[in-house]
């Protein structure tokens, strides 16, 4: 599917700003920015990459900040009130 049938279908781009500790100093916070498309409200691609993150990396998460987007929002449009056709 392209991104516009994947909108159509629920799915929305997703934006997690992970922040993890170091883990040579673990008062140190780092930022990792994740993107994808994925579906809310449960959002299985980032609860997939998280785990992935806890069972095979050594910095420890600290907190996780999702932010979700849709391509296409009812704001985005609008009535022009004309229709046109093109031969």
């Amino acid at each position: 599917m392209n991104e516009f049938e994947m909108s159509l279908h629920g799915w929305r781009i997703t934006t997690a700003e992970i922040c993890y500790r170091l883990p040579d100093t673990p008062r140190l916070l780092q930022l990792y920015v994740w993107q994808e498309f994925d579906r809310l409200p449960h959002f299985p691609r980032l609860n997939t990459f998280l785990r992935f993150w806890e069972s095979n990396l050594d910095g420890p998460l600290h907190s996780v900040r999702v932010a979700v987007r849709g391509i296409i929002d009812p704001t985005d449009l609008k009535h022009i009130g004309d229709e046109y056709t093109l031969n």
